[in-house]
């Protein structure tokens, strides 16, 4: 498994509720690809640096994680899918890669 960092902007219309959702919908998903959450770090509502699909601030969350280098696919295509999370992108972080 590699250690990966994952940062998620989820719409900004989300209520603090919604968020906490959407952060357990995707710590599940990622255990369900044998992987692990390290860590999660919300870094609350900022603005965004260009206009994405018309929102100019969004939520911002940061994941650490490890995961095998076949799931990360899977992962980011719920993340295109999903309707909530704006962008987002994924990270390898292991030093000897």
């Amino acid at each position: 498994m590699r250690t990966y960092e994952l940062m998620i902007i989820v719409e900004p219309t989300m209520e603090e509720e919604g968020l906490q959702s959407q952060i357990e919908s995707l710590t599940e998903r990622i255990e369900q690809a044998k992987g692990q959450v390290a860590n999660v770090k919300v870094w609350g509502r900022r603005k965004l640096a260009y206009p994405i699909k018309k929102f100019t601030e969004g939520h911002y969350v940061l994941f650490t994680l490890q995961l095998l280098p076949e799931s990360v696919r899977d992962i980011e295509r719920d993340l295109l899918i999903s309707e909530t999370v704006i962008r987002h992108l994924v990270v390898c972080i292991d030093e000897n890669d």
